[in-house]
């Protein structure tokens, strides 16, 4: 038999949590987040470990970040702060974010330790910078800072 992941069973006992105080808002978010999980363990045949769920939690964010966008350009304010809201459950199951200055040093760190110097090094320091960034900070705005970098 396996194990629960931590941060699996931490998410549950969040929902258990949230059903007994009777804050529906947040329990409505962590059952979709635990939808999100069975989906995932019920279609790959897997039990998800906390590197996977980390990974699951942060395209979970991304997709709302993008609604967040085509939400505010519609003038759709009211989904835009739901999207909002989400993201800020989530957000507490992910590490710690990063400043800008912490992802700075990382893809210096990087940019040293693969000797990327163009665009065609992108794939070689994303491999390198993924596992550490993975849930800490949104991957687009990493991806656009070393674009600027190798392009000035």
């Amino acid at each position: 038999m396996q194990t629960v992941s931590a941060l699996k069973q931490r998410i549950t006992d969040d929902m258990k949590a949230a059903m007994k105080s009777g804050d529906k808002a947040r329990l409505g978010v962590i059952r979709l987040i635990l939808a999100a999980v069975k989906q995932v363990e019920v279609d790959e045949r897997i039990e998800l470990d906390d590197e996977r769920l980390l990974s699951l939690l942060d395209k979970m964010v991304k997709q709302r970040r993008d609604s967040i966008s085509q939400y505010e350009s519609a003038g759709r304010t009211e989904l835009a702060e739901q999207e909002k809201f989400e993201i800020g459950i989530i957000q507490d199951y992910l590490p710690q974010q990063l400043t800008e200055e912490e992802i700075a040093a990382l893809i210096d760190e990087a940019l040293a330790a693969t000797g990327a110097a163009s665009m065609k090094d992108m794939g070689k320091l994303m491999g390198w910078l993924k596992p550490k960034l993975q849930g800490r900070a949104d991957m687009g705005a990493v991806s656009a800072s070393i674009k600027q970098k190798l392009a000035g």
